[in-house]
């Protein structure tokens, strides 16, 4: 019989590799949609995917993980994986990135159901969501500028 005493050790690994002042700041929506469709033309009209912006507090870009891939016309999404990689990567922000194959670029019901457990989860830890959006092949949506967050 297993000793249930014995828990499996976890170990996390953290190496920050550049300068704070070589690592690009987010300054703006816009910002994040350069940044994030530059690797985002293969799949961006196929499938939804899910991606989150990891940020230092005063916005510069740690990494970007891409954690979840779904179908057609949406993507399952786990709140304790995304904040299981911004608590790994030190990240003091987040900003919540996804498609719309389709190219409508409304958010939805279900996003904006996901975006509200996103920040309320991020309240308690105090790792903020800073913004959540919505990209197409073509444009972008911003619920920060739309004051939707």
């Amino acid at each position: 019989m297993k000793d249930l005493y014995t828990l499996n050790e976890i170990t996390v690994y953290y190496a920050h590799k550049e300068k704070v002042s070589d690592q690009y700041q987010v300054k703006c929506s816009k910002d994040v949609y350069d940044l994030v469709i530059q690797d985002w033309r293969s799949d961006i009209d196929y499938r939804e995917s899910f991606k989150v912006l990891l940020l230092t507090r005063s916005n510069r870009v740690l990494g970007i993980a891409n954690l979840f891939k779904g179908g057609i016309s949406g993507v399952v999404v786990d709140v304790k994986m995304i904040y299981q990689v911004a608590l790994t990567c030190n990240a003091s922000g987040v900003i919540l990135i996804h498609n719309h194959p389709s190219g409508n670029l409304m958010a939805s019901s279900e996003d904006m159901k996901l975006t509200n457990k996103v920040t309320e989860a991020g309240k308690i830890m105090d790792l903020p969501v800073l913004d959540h959006i919505i990209v197409t092949s073509e444009s972008y949506l911003s619920m920060a500028d739309e004051g939707l967050l």
